[in-house]
């Protein structure tokens, strides 16, 4: 994923304009923490958990027990947590108190996308708004100005 500093005040988190964070996904699971030194040594700025529930998409990975996990080991650490998951709403509290700095949920799984950005900011988080690639991009203009990350899936 790619975040863009720009007027989304998390410029402050990054020199440049923009700011790199590779998925964990693609790592050895059962050398997780490992493999996210291994990112973070390679340049990553921040690391990008993908947390999928079984439901908004198919696959199942993990919560907020990993990310707590990870948080412990690297608790300098920007974390986006990058939620394919329905009733993104219900997981804001476990991701915050997990140590995620940066929520990102599917405007596709949001009823109220306002008030779950609102939830987001109120945890001390910076909100995120992704879209599936058939979601016309439409609907996230009336966002923009409220989110720090806009993620337009491929």
């Amino acid at each position: 994923a790619v975040v863009s500093t720009q007027s989304t005040g998390m410029g402050r988190l990054c020199k440049g304009g923009c700011m790199i964070g590779p998925s964990i996904l693609n790592s050895d699971l059962s050398r997780l923490a490992e493999e996210c030194k291994r990112m973070l040594d390679a340049g990553a700025d921040y690391l990008h958990l993908d947390v999928m529930d079984g439901h908004f998409v198919p696959n199942l990975t993990f919560g907020a027990p990993v990310v707590q996990s990870l948080r412990d080991k690297f608790p300098g650490v920007i974390f986006e947590v990058h939620m394919m998951v329905s009733n993104p709403e219900q997981w804001i509290d476990d991701m915050s108190k997990a140590g995620a700095d940066i929520y990102t949920f599917h405007l596709e799984a949001s009823d109220d996308p306002a008030r779950t950005i609102e939830k987001i900011r109120s945890k001390g988080m910076h909100a995120g708004c992704g879209i599936k690639p058939k979601t016309p991009v439409e609907p996230l203009s009336d966002l923009g100005s409220l989110l720090d990350v806009l993620l337009v899936m491929t």
